[in-house]
């Protein structure tokens, strides 16, 4: 039996990943720690993905802080499948693999997701390991001069060769036995020495999303690519479920400012079961894996901004900060039922205005008959933000008519009426401020 993507992921993603606060590191008593906090605190509220980030199946990883290990020792099978190193993940012993970690996640009632890089491993390809199922090696399939440009571990997959496709048919096979739910995929856009194509990673993506159908078990495809190419949107949403639409994305202004152009680039492109990807959310205690823990640097009004624009837009959320150590105020930026129900597969965002100062946004659920409008502020100091409602096509049709327009906000629950059509109100710097719309 074939499973086609679109059987999951019929709204964003929400979890956490490992990456912002154990970079390579994590091991299985944290993963596990931050699992066991989302099925008590927020998987009420939708949250249900824990992601085992980068490098779970190197035994030094993270001996360095967040440096990768050049041509580190890998641990495999006898596939050149990669596999949970043991001193970190000690009920992989025995074989065991994911599926002792995997088992007690689902017993929470959340889902497990790993991350892999695209590609066939240095070792197995230098070893000569057989492909599961042919006649063929590791070697016979590597593409040499397909290489990641960051970190040593893999080779490309030469599509053209022969047991390519039956290589990742048995690391998903493998993936399936372990009850993997979710896998994101590594250095999946240029894939070649020379970025000659900006979009070289096509035939590896579709041999990855063949693997996936034919495996046995339903897996969230997600794509890493750093910034995708817009004009392969169509290529992306075939064969994924979530593509990141920006590098790595940290907690530093001028990142998240640039998130509302990326947005407007590719918010015709969200569709259930297809997500363009704002990557994940550093808010909480980051850092860890990195040399120091620290608090995110976001203020409290930037991780509004971030919270907003995410839900509004329709990306994935992926947790970034350590979920043991959240703050109240944070867990109650994680819970806004409000803004995560706008991620729902009935709701549209779209953005309604930008400049240097300011942009707004509106999202529309036509079936419940709700209307949301925000303004943002992009200002060092707070400022008067306004739109005129007859201007924006989702709320045209409650102008000029008897009655009267209020706003609420999400926020703070704070409302107010709308006067002469014009929504208007004083933004904090960096700030948001979200409401719901409606006539009465």
């Amino acid at each position: 039996m074939h499973y086609k993507k679109d059987r999951v992921a019929l709204k964003p993603p929400l979890g956490w990943n490992s990456w912002d606060c154990y970079g390579p590191a994590v091991n299985e008593v944290q993963l596990l720690g931050n699992a066991r906090y989302m099925a008590e605190h927020l998987k009420a509220h939708g949250w249900q993905y824990v992601v085992c980030d980068i490098q779970w199946y190197e035994p030094e990883a993270g001996q360095r802080h967040w440096e990768y290990n050049r041509f580190a020792e890998l641990c495999m099978d006898g596939f050149g499948r990669l596999i949970p190193a043991e001193n970190r993940f000690p009920s992989a012993a025995n074989g065991a693999g994911f599926k002792p970690i995997a088992d007690q996640i689902h017993a929470l009632g959340l889902k497990f997701g790993i991350h892999i890089m695209r590609g066939v491993p240095r070792l197995a390809v230098h070893r000569a390991l057989p492909v599961k199922g042919t006649n063929v090696t590791c070697r016979d399939i590597a593409h040499a001069n397909s290489i990641c440009a960051w970190n040593t571990d893999m080779y490309g997959v030469d599509a053209d060769r022969d047991g390519a496709q039956a290589y990742y048919d048995a690391i998903f096979e493998l993936y399936a036995s372990w009850g993997v739910d979710y896998v994101k995929v590594d250095d999946i856009c240029n894939v070649k020495i020379t970025p000659l194509e900006p979009y070289s990673a096509r035939r590896e993506i579709e041999m990855i999303r063949r693997a996936i159908d034919c495996c046995g078990r339903d897996m969230v495809l997600s794509l890493s690519p750093g910034p995708a190419v817009l004009e392969e949107a169509w290529h992306l949403a075939k064969n994924a479920n979530m593509w990141r639409i920006t590098d790595d994305f940290w907690d530093n202004w001028d990142s998240l400012k640039e998130m509302f152009w990326r947005c407007e680039r590719w918010q015709a492109h969200v569709k259930p079961g297809q997500f363009p990807d704002c990557d994940m959310l550093p808010v909480g205690r980051l850092g860890k894996g990195f040399g120091q823990e620290r608090q995110t640097n976001f203020t409290r009004d930037e991780q509004k901004t971030m919270m907003t624009l995410w839900c509004m837009f329709g990306s994935p959320l992926m947790i970034g900060g350590e979920l043991t150590k959240l703050d109240d105020w944070t867990r109650f930026l994680l819970t806004r039922q409000e803004l995560l129900q706008m991620l729902d597969a009935d709701y549209v965002g779209r953005q309604v205005a930008r400049d240097l100062r300011h942009a707004v946004w509106s999202c529309v659920n036509e079936k419940k008959g709700e209307r949301y409008l925000a303004l943002f502020n992009f200002m060092e100091q707070p400022a008067q933000c306004e739109a005129a409602l007859p201007e924006t096509e989702a709320f045209a049709d409650m102008c000029g008519q008897p009655g009267t327009i209020r706003a609420r906000e999400l926020w703070d629950g704070t409302e107010l009426i709308v006067h002469n059509d014009c929504l208007s109100d004083e933004i904090p710097a960096h700030g948001v401020h979200v409401f719901r719309i409606d006539k009465k």
